[in-house]
């Protein structure tokens, strides 16, 4: 067992989907929920919050729009009950949403839909039986025995956590080909934005990732993007207030407390360190490394940056993705993934390119979710 667990790297492939028009009618649509739909005492302090400088968001993609408010208007009415109409919309809406991402990624890893024999779905917002991962299976034509598992309620570290499951799955099943797929709609937690809730109704925004997790490529065109070598997850104690989900009548309660990111300052040098003597790196040069950080927002990205003394280059693809589409909660850290991929494949010299990296995702907890991750193409030039 021991030395077939030695011959399987976890890899993957990556590919994302967003939802949303072109950003001229995005922008329209955000401008109309905030005249419209903010509280007079709020529009004001919500311009001198969240102006794009300010938050590094300059366009986000929303599901939610005038015709569906217009015919639900419970959904943004606090005193009516709008949870039955919200999940029966996600019940549709999240599938479809990571259908799109799952045939990306499928087209661009090469092979048949029906060579995956595992699948991971996490989302939290679906709340409908079947589920939507048997949903998801059904609509990309997966065999029936496809292994499915959901996830639910993870936040924003979802996609770390359902690529770790893939990385055990994978190399604990020979020939295991594992779809990870992470769609979020924020329309099960849209409400009208008081002032507990502002900044995450300014951060959040809708979009589905998809990646394909296997060990050991084989030889018939699969081209892994990047290896998984070890993977870790923290708790940080007493830290359960800071970020929190609760289902009421009127959608999903979200909680994000102003303190997050200096919680995930404090912790996140030594969740590194523990993560990389895992893989016998004792003394690792944070800029040494190549970063795939879920963008939770600038504050977070900003507090990772000082505390590790980073450069600036080494946040740009978590910066880009947080600039173009926002905190899309587990599904970003995909668009991440392949911001770099497309990064890493601008660059002529491939030595130059970093050969180890970390992943970072961050939820409810508060959890980080780390994975210490490897550029095979770096790796195959050194063992050559």
């Amino acid at each position: 067992m021991g030395a077939r667990r030695a011959l399987q790297r976890s890899v993957l492939h990556v590919a994302s989907c967003s939802l949303g028009g072109s950003n001229r009618l995005l922008r329209q649509q955000q401008q109309q929920l905030e005249a419209h739909h903010l509280p007079t005492n709020l529009q004001e302090h919500y311009d001198i919050i969240l102006p794009s400088h300010k938050s590094g968001i300059e366009k986000r993609y929303i599901h939610l729009d005038a015709e569906l408010i217009s015919a639900h208007p419970e959904i943004i009415d606090k005193h009516l009950p709008s949870l039955e109409t919200r999940v029966d919309i996600m019940a549709t809406e999240v599938p479809k949403l990571a259908e799109s991402a799952a045939r990306k990624a499928i087209a661009k890893w090469g092979r048949l839909a029906t060579d995956i024999t595992h699948l991971i779905f996490s989302t939290y917002s679906g709340y409908h039986g079947p589920s939507a991962d048997l949903q998801l299976a059904s609509l990309l034509g997966l065999c029936p025995s496809v292994s499915r598992t959901i996830l639910s309620l993870h936040g924003c570290s979802s996609g770390g956590r359902a690529l770790q499951l893939a990385k055990e799955i994978a190399e604990n099943n020979r020939g295991a080909r594992v779809l990870v797929a992470c769609s979020e709609l924020t329309l099960i937690c849209f409400s009208t934005p008081d002032e507990s809730k502002i900044i995450g109704h300014g951060l959040f925004g809708d979009g589905a990732g998809a990646v394909i997790v296997g060990a050991d490529p084989s030889t018939d065109g699969e081209c892994p993007l990047f290896e998984m070598v070890a993977t870790s997850q923290t708790m940080i104690p007493g830290t359960e207030h800071a970020l929190s989900m609760q289902a009421t009548s009127s959608g999903i309660d979200f909680h994000l407390s102003i303190q997050v990111p200096t919680l995930i300052k404090d912790n996140i040098h030594q969740c590194l360190l523990d993560a990389f003597r895992s893989v016998g790196n004792t003394d690792p040069n944070w800029n040494d490394l190549f970063w795939a950080v879920h963008p939770g927002g600038r504050a977070i990205l900003d507090n990772i940056e000082d505390k590790l003394q980073l450069h600036p280059c080494k946040l740009a693809a978590s910066r880009q993705v947080l600039s173009e589409y926002g905190n899309m909660s587990g599904a970003t850290i995909a668009f991440v993934l392949d911001e770099l991929r497309r990064r890493r494949e601008k660059e002529q010299d491939i030595q130059q390119q970093p050969e180890w990296g970390v992943l970072l995702a961050f939820g409810p907890g508060v959890t980080i979710e780390s994975i210490v991750l490897r550029n095979p193409l770096s790796r195959g030039l050194k063992e050559n």
